[in-house]
């Protein structure tokens, strides 16, 4: 039997690959590198917010420390129903807080985890999205 070819995603840009969309209402949250705050500027119609005041289709959470994950659940009230929350986490052995208190967080938010991503050198982004089961009509 033959096997199916992986996916190469090692071309897609880092834009693609956290499905970001020129008309999309995006968020800012936490402490951002100023590449990425910059080159997000660059790529939507309109200018990401630095605060949560309304329902977006993409949330980008940057955590340094555990305590940075106490915004979780205040960006998952802020999702539309098929919005994603991004959250830029520490990688590697010993990283704090580590890929399990991410998931464990964003899990008692209500979120489900469906994708990682490299970000930079130093941190991973993991995807949170709202279950199927749970999505609500969006309020646009």
């Amino acid at each position: 039997m033959k096997q199916k070819a992986e996916r190469d995603y090692s071309g897609r840009s880092l834009f693609d690959k956290l499905g970001l969309f020129a008309a999309a209402r995006a968020a800012l949250v936490g402490d951002h590198d100023e590449w990425f705050a910059a080159a997000l500027a660059v790529e939507l119609d309109s200018a990401a917010s630095r605060s949560l005041r309304a329902q977006y289709d993409l949330i980008f959470l940057k955590v340094i420390a555990s305590r940075d994950l106490a915004r979780v659940a205040s960006a998952a009230a802020h999702l539309k129903p098929n919005g994603a929350l991004w959250i830029f986490h520490p990688k590697g052995r010993g990283a704090t807080p580590g890929d399990g208190e991410v998931r464990a967080t964003g899990l008692a938010a209500g979120l489900v985890d469906n994708k990682i991503s490299a970000y930079s050198d130093s941190h991973t982004a993991t995807r949170f999205v709202i279950p199927l089961s749970r999505r609500a009509p969006s309020r646009d």
